[in-house]
């Protein structure tokens, strides 16, 4: 059953079927109406909001006690839908994507001029990525592409298990999707495709050795 709480958040525990499928339903609801939900992914707990609601974003960046000068990250489900809010993407973001996805990497790419989103100051680019975790990308299936930031309070250590994200986060999310805790605490590797050669700004759960192996041009941080 659900379990009970002091506060109005609702979690849910995506070990079991019917509690799944009662969180899912009910966090893309929630995403629809423009409030938060937290969100278990391959590397650490995050906290996201529908991408294309800006005031939706304004309360993920506030209830991270977050500035505008670090835009949130999408998270997608697919190639199909990475192709639908990115400009154009490079070659090697192809190369990356196809060997990496799902899994930990993020590619800073420029995204369509067409999209109504308000990410934070972000000058026309967006970090996006698809996670391998079936939970996250059953929900961004339901919702469309997610903004998402780890679900922890800014300059804090990122939440592993749904515990920790709630102690941080509390009555600012509406339903907390438990999926046990993370495999890893490592984050993603960032990787920025913006400017003709491919630059790693973050090494993290794969490496530069790793990448340069798809994409031998991969320079280093």
């Amino acid at each position: 059953m659900l379990r009970e709480t002091e506060d109005v958040a609702r979690t849910y525990d995506c070990s079991q079927a019917l509690q799944r499928a009662d969180g899912l339903r009910e966090a893309a609801d929630s995403v629809a109406h423009g409030r938060l939900v937290v969100l278990p992914t391959d590397t650490v707990y995050g906290l996201a909001a529908d991408a294309f609601t800006p005031a939706a974003v304004d309360v993920l960046l506030a209830a991270k006690g977050r500035g505008r000068d670090m835009p949130v990250p999408v998270l997608v489900d697919s190639r199909r839908m990475l192709d639908g809010v990115v400009d154009a993407l490079p070659q090697s973001g192809r190369q990356l994507a196809d060997s990496f996805w799902p899994g930990a990497l993020t590619l800073i790419v420029r995204h369509s001029a067409a999209l109504a989103w308000d990410l934070g100051n972000s000058r026309g680019t967006v970090a996006v990525r698809m996670p391998l975790h079936p939970v996250t990308l059953d929900l961004i299936a339901a919702t469309g592409p997610l903004a998402v930031s780890s679900a922890n309070r800014s300059g804090a250590a990122p939440a592993t298990t749904v515990e920790q994200a709630r102690e941080a986060l509390g009555e600012a999310v509406d339903v907390y999707l438990d999926a046990g805790p993370s495999a890893t605490a490592v984050p993603s590797t960032i990787i920025d495709l913006t400017a003709g050669t491919p630059r790693v700004l973050r090494v993290g759960a794969i490496s530069a050795e790793a990448l340069r192996e798809v994409c031998p041009g991969v320079e280093d941080p």
